[in-house]
């Protein structure tokens, strides 16, 4: 499906990586190269034509981001990554929570979701309670968030998906579940996002994060928050930085060639259709899930009921990266270790080696999966193969 619109995929390689960075789309390439070459590049807020056309940039990026998410453009933050944009949301969120009061957290969460609201809270002498998942299905449904809500939940962290085993939340349950309880929700989308729409009017969360990156733009993400929430919380910034609207949260001039090339992935997403590409995915994913379950020596976590098509596996008698190693030797390439999934690695008893991860994004085919089944099948042969 649109295999030609990626240029990355020329080398022959079969790329099971996406869930750490997607290949670029065409459309993303050309309009960033455009924008260097243009004359444009200029920073912002100058008194000349180049500045204004990079206003004109900044907030056609806004619009298209906000409308990717299903928010308001005046909502939009940009910035380097999803970790450096949840570390200044919870530390601004740390400043207005006192002792006692309580963040939630899950075992499904990349660290990127975790780990801020961990010093948020230590700062702050607030506590972090964490949702377990299923222990069989590593599903995490409304009721798991509910059981660790309490009158002192001041926020929840929670991912859209999961980047390890691909579980989807109950996330409309979980944000009820919150918003019932008075607690404010912070969604990781990011590894949702090539595969899902977001909508955050619709699912009514406080505050989203997601990552131009992992859906076949540029290296830059997206956090969305009400307008309201970014005028309330107090943000690190400088002094001549610019006291209202989500300028005030963005440190530093932005990659405005990224800017430009977010704004067109975002296009070809909306494009493509969200329907269409998860129609496509699922009919890839299952018979590469089953066929994994079915080699001898495989293990795959995790069998959620609703997932995006991502897995991790383990071979018997073979660690990881041994395994990506000899995939890699056949180019076939796939991650190994916990991918920053600290909590789920730790819980499902993985660390320190983790796990194999395998995930499907659009641009994948038949002939992918096939190669894949392929080598793990022969590698899972000579699993306990001495010579």
């Amino acid at each position: 499906m649109n295999r030609e619109r990626f240029p990355g995929l020329s080398d022959g390689w079969a790329r099971f990586d996406a869930p750490a960075g997607a290949q670029p789309v065409d459309a993303a390439i050309s309009a960033m190269a455009d924008w260097m070459a243009s004359g444009a590049v200029a920073n912002a807020h100058g008194a000349f034509e180049a500045a204004d056309r990079t206003d004109a940039l900044v907030q056609e990026a806004r619009t298209a981001a906000g409308s990717f998410v299903g928010g308001a453009a005046e909502g939009v933050v940009f910035g380097p990554s999803m970790t450096a944009l949840t570390l200044s949301f919870a530390a601004a969120v740390g400043r207005s929570l006192a002792p006692g009061d309580e963040i939630v957290c899950t075992r499904l969460d990349h660290d990127g979701n975790v780990s801020p609201w961990l010093i948020a809270a230590e700062r702050a002498g607030a506590a972090v309670r964490f949702a377990e998942t299923d222990p069989d299905t590593l599903e995490l449904p409304a009721s798991a968030v509910e059981a660790v809500l309490s009158k002192r939940t001041r926020w929840v962290a929670v991912t859209a998906a999961s980047n390890s085993v691909g579980s989807v939340p109950e996330l409309g349950g979980i944000v009820a579940a919150a918003r019932a309880a008075g607690a404010r929700v912070y969604v990781d989308a990011v590894h949702a996002a090539p595969h899902r729409k977001l909508d955050v009017t619709a699912l009514e969360c406080d505050a989203l994060v997601c990552s131009a990156y992992k859906w076949f733009g540029p290296h830059g993400s997206i956090l969305w928050a009400r307008p309201e929430l970014l005028e309330e919380l107090a943000v690190d910034k400088i002094r001549p930085a610019p006291d209202s609207g989500p300028d005030r949260w963005e440190t530093g001039t932005p990659a405005f060639e990224n800017l430009a090339g977010l704004v067109a992935a975002a296009r070809y997403m909306e494009e493509t259709g969200f329907d269409e590409i998860r129609a496509y995915e699922e009919a890839l994913f299952a018979p590469m899930l089953e066929g994994l379950r079915a080699i001898d020596g495989v293990t795959v976590y995790g069998a959620a009921r609703d997932r995006v098509p991502t897995l991790a596996f383990n071979l018997r008698g073979r660690s990881s990266e041994d395994v990506a190693r000899a995939l890699a030797a056949d180019q076939i390439a796939v991650w190994h270790g916990n991918y920053y999934a600290l909590e789920l690695s730790t819980k499902l008893g993985l660390e320190p080696e983790g796990a194999v991860r395998a995930g499907i994004v659009h641009y994948n085919d038949e002939s992918d999966v096939k190669r894949l089944l392929t080598a793990v099948e022969k590698l899972a042969s000579g699993a306990n193969d001495p010579n």
